[in-house]
This record gives C-alpha cells, sequence and structure tokens, in this order.
C-alpha cells in the first residue's frame, strides 16, 4: 500500500509516517518514480502478554514533554499494530529506585511488552538488567530510539552528580552546582575533540 494509505490505517500523519520510514522503522520501499510502498504488515503480536507503554520526565515543569512523549510512544504502537493495554506516566528521576508506578509495571506479569522512547526514560543506569531480567521472563522491552549519544553520556554524568550535590547541599544549591559541572565537562569534551 501506499505510505499515505498506511499513515491513514495507522492513525497517524503522513509527516510521521515519512519520518518513520527514513528511520527504518517501516518494512517499505521506494519506486523509481519516489512513490514509497509499504509492505502489507502481517500484525505483529507480543511475544506474550499485554501491551504497556511508560513515559517519564524529572520535573513537574516537563509536563507538556511528558504529554508528548506518551503521544510519540502511541504513534509508534499504533504503527506495530500493538494494542496498548497500559499507559504509564511517571514524574520523578530517572535515579530514583522507588517510583511505584513503574515498579508496578514492572512486576506485572501480565505485561509482555513494555516500551519506552530512550533508555533513560525507563533508567539511568541498569537497562540492561532490566532488559536482560524480562527476558528472562519470556517478555519484551522495546525502545524507540536506542542510540545513545555522546550528550547523553554528558547527561547521564551530570545527573549523577546533580543526585549527589542534593544529598550534601540540598536542592537548590545542587541545580547551580550541576550547571557549573556541565559546563566543565562540556568544554573538557569540546577539547578531546579537537
Amino acid at each position: 500500500m501506499k505510505l499515505s494509505q498506511y499513515a491513514k490505517r495507522a492513525g497517524v500523519s503522513y509527516k510521521t509516517a515519512w519520518r518513520w520510514w527514513k528511520q527504518g522503522q517501516l518494512d517499505a520501499y521506494q519506486m523509481p518514480t519516489g512513490t514509497v510502498i509499504v509492505r502489507e504488515p502481517t500484525l505483529p503480536t507480543p511475544k506474550t502478554g499485554r501491551v504497556a507503554l511508560y513515559a517519564r520526565v524529572s520535573s513537574a515543569d516537563q509536563k507538556a514533554d511528558l504529554d508528548r512523549q506518551m503521544q510519540r510512544l502511541r504513534d509508534y504502537a499504533a504503527a506495530k499494530g500493538y494494542s496498548v493495554s497500559k499507559e504509564v506516566s511517571e514524574i520523578a528521576s530517572g535515579l530514583n529506585d522507588h517510583r511505584p508506578k513503574l515498579s508496578k509495571l514492572l512486576t506485572d506479569p501480565t505485561i509482555g511488552t513494555l516500551i519506552v522512547e530512550h533508555r533513560d526514560r525507563l533508567t539511568r543506569f541498569g537497562y540492561e538488567y532490566i532488559r536482560q531480567l524480562l527476558e528472562t521472563q519470556g517478555r519484551h522491552l522495546e525502545v524507540l530510539f536506542p542510540s545513545e549519544t555522546e550528550q547523553e553520556l554528558v547527561d547521564d554524568f551530570v545527573a549523577v552528580i546533580t543526585s549527589m550535590a542534593a544529598r550534601i547541599y540540598g536542592q537548590r544549591s545542587s541545580r547551580q552546582k550541576a550547571a557549573k559541572i556541565r559546563a566543565c565537562v562540556e568544554r573538557v569534551m569540546q577539547e578531546g575533540d579537537a
């Protein structure tokens, strides 16, 4: 079917479907005329159980980002043909090990496939442990954008420093100290690239 037909069927805009094709997320090819043809999908089913979406942001002032993140997850699930049974949004630090909504989701054996946008939306550290544990239970973890960039590594480093500074100095001054540390780390990385 044409890409425009696929977009209508998946319930997404043509532009979103085009982006998915360009990113290699669709089983499609381009004809010499330029028309993009999407192969008829055999509706994929999750490995076992129900499909859940998980979105997270660090602070309440990022609520709009949380809504956009969840919409991207819905679009992805629709494009894959998944029937989503649970959507979980959470406002909490990725370093926080005590996130009740995530804990409930991870311990629910009826959830067979868990979909997140980026690895760090699930957790800043220990992602591979979570993925392996789910796999041993016959469950599956899908990440929309799995690659980790150099900037994300800097963000992880700053998140650890911010967390430690918050414990030592309190919340307000930890942000200021973290901003200074971020500037130093970015300057060192730029010097390393030169």
